[in-house]
């Protein structure tokens, strides 16, 4: 049965929320604040969160920044605020979707059944990449061909942006926008000495300066293209 995450502090809603989903098939995993959302993330491994963006502890944007940190799981964001402010702000935080309150239980349904068709099963951070390398979220590091590579916050999203992508090449543009939250590309030699010093990082880890799962892709960007074997 699909797993839907909701996370929501509000009673009235959460229980509403709970028969809708359910009624319509799907099981129901409840977080009424962000650090029990992120714990049921971990424990249940649902197939999509519903995610209020007003919640105690953790509000929903930390909740999001850090779900996307380890994982690539299909998130519609609830929120009360409609303003065009707020839903970019969602949407390049890495939410799929938006919908402000009030919403129609149909359109939630909806919105929730196009996320789940187009979504493929979700990808965990934490999760062995290939032979030769691993994301640890809660570190912010890598290990890579058995060694842990400790990475800033940008060489970290820079190369989870990169992994999650694997085989296909991600622009400048979308690393501006996705790493450093800069659509407009201003400073775009950032991107280059970032690639350069994650590059730098795993190959001194290996031991080889043959040792590189990043390649740059001339006049467009960079791909991770996985252990060579090197």
């Amino acid at each position: 049965m699909t797993r839907i995450l909701v996370v929501e502090d509000d009673t009235d809603v959460a229980l509403a929320l709970r028969i809708l989903f359910t009624r319509a098939g799907y099981e129901v995993v409840p977080a009424a604040d962000g650090r029990e959302a992120l714990r049921r993330l971990f424990a249940d491994g649902p197939d999509l969160m519903v995610l209020d963006v007003g919640l105690p502890e953790l509000d929903g944007w930390q909740v999001l920044e850090r779900t996307r940190d380890m994982t690539d799981l299909p998130v519609l964001l609830l929120t009360a605020r409609g303003d065009e402010g707020d839903r970019v702000r969602g949407l390049r935080a890495g939410a799929d979707d938006y919908l402000p309150k009030p919403f129609g239980n149909e359109e939630l349904l909806a919105r929730v059944e196009a996320l789940l068709r187009r979504a493929s099963p979700a990808r965990w951070a934490g999760a062995a990449h290939d032979e030769a390398l691993r994301l640890v979220p809660e570190r912010r590091s890598a290990v890579w061909r058995g060694e842990e590579v400790r990475l800033s916050d940008i060489e970290y999203r820079l190369l989870q942006v990169l992994v999650r992508n694997r085989g296909r090449v991600v622009t400048t543009d979308q690393l501006l926008d996705q790493v450093w939250d800069d659509p407009q590309g201003i400073g775009r030699e950032r991107v280059k000495f970032a690639v350069l010093r994650v590059r730098r990082k795993l190959q001194q880890a290996a031991g080889t300066l043959e040792s590189d799962p990043l390649e740059a892709v001339r006049g467009l960007g960079y791909r991770y293209r996985g252990d060579q074997g090197v």
